[in-house]
């Protein structure tokens, strides 16, 4: 292990479930970034333009009222 001597200074109760917790905060804050500043992955996770022609394509055409 490279950095065995840390646990001398950190108790491994402590140290792994903060490195941990980090992780898991980091890697919701770019998730986070992504959807609030893109445009492209909401559309993506709705199911982008293949969800918009399918409820199109299933929903019947009104007819024309004649005068």
């Amino acid at each position: 292990m490279i950095y065995g001597k840390m646990w001398t200074v950190v108790r491994p109760t402590v140290g792994i479930p903060l490195f941990l917790g980090a992780v898991a905060v980091g890697s919701f804050s770019v998730h986070l970034a992504l959807l609030n500043n893109t445009t492209w992955v909401k559309g993506f996770l709705e199911g982008g333009q293949a969800a918009k022609a399918t409820a199109a394509s299933t929903a019947p055409a009104a007819p024309l009222a004649k005068k």
